[in-house]
């Protein structure tokens, strides 16, 4: 287990000098989307394949519908942008997968984030069969859960719960234990769906106490079932960014 704040992501990822990163699943997502804008060291591109409010751009430079002349403009102005491929008066839609693996192909930036999954603000979730819209050359895949989704009831608490139930191999109608979060979380119908061969996972429990006996159980089955795991504490800004 490694512990870090939301800054500290970037080097407990273990991300290199290039890298391409999608993150999945739910809660913690776009919190860590934003802290590795800030903090990888060299030019970082940030985006979605599915979309995101399009109040939430975390301080950074925003574009909409980029050349790729303006992409390289923007990245020499700035270490780090988002980029939306349109927006209208709530959403920000983003970017086929292809298009990420175009950028990255062509060495449009050092890092490109990419937020690959909706969970509806929730701390969880289990994809859709349209989902979720992993770019094939990703060289890291991070699927997110939420501290907070840990011992509750599943139906009450996570987005899509039959498909995390499902994943998790029990009913929407029991609690989320560590051991049925890990299950989810490994599971070719959870969050390893879609992940590249080649990609290096990693789950981050995001919010997190890791003096918290759930946390430390979740951790100890992932470790179990050979995954590596990253427990993002909780901060001030990290609880302004992410909604209960």
């Amino acid at each position: 287990m490694r512990v870090t704040d939301p800054a500290g992501t970037a080097q407990a990822l273990g991300l290199g000098s290039r890298s391409l990163v999608a993150l999945v699943g739910g809660g913690g997502k776009t919190t860590l989307l934003f802290a590795l804008g800030r903090n990888l060291p060299a030019r970082t591109l940030l985006t979605t394949t599915t979309r995101m409010g399009c109040d939430r751009t975390g301080g950074l430079p925003c574009l909409i519908g980029p050349t790729d002349n303006d992409l390289a403009a923007a990245l020499d102005r700035d270490d780090a942008v988002l980029v939306w491929r349109t927006t209208d008066e709530r959403k920000a839609l983003g970017f086929a997968p292809e298009e990420v693996d175009r950028w990255f192909a062509t060495g449009a930036a050092d890092h490109i984030v990419v937020e690959a999954d909706g969970a509806r603000r929730r701390p969880f979730t289990a994809p859709a069969p349209w989902e979720p819209p992993i770019p094939s050359s990703s060289t890291h895949v991070v699927a997110c859960i939420g501290a907070d989704a840990l011992g509750y009831v599943i139906a009450d608490r996570v987005h899509r719960p039959l498909r995390v139930a499902a994943a998790a191999g029990c009913s929407p109608y029991q609690r989320l234990t560590p051991t049925r979060a890990a299950a989810a979380l490994t599971s070719e119908v959870g969050m390893m769906k879609n992940v590249p061969r080649s990609a290096r996972f990693t789950v981050a429990v995001a919010g997190a106490d890791p003096d918290d006996p759930q946390v430390q159980d979740l951790v100890a089955e992932l470790d179990r079932r050979q995954t590596e795991s990253v427990v993002v504490v909780r901060t001030d800004e990290d609880r302004t960014a992410t909604p209960p």
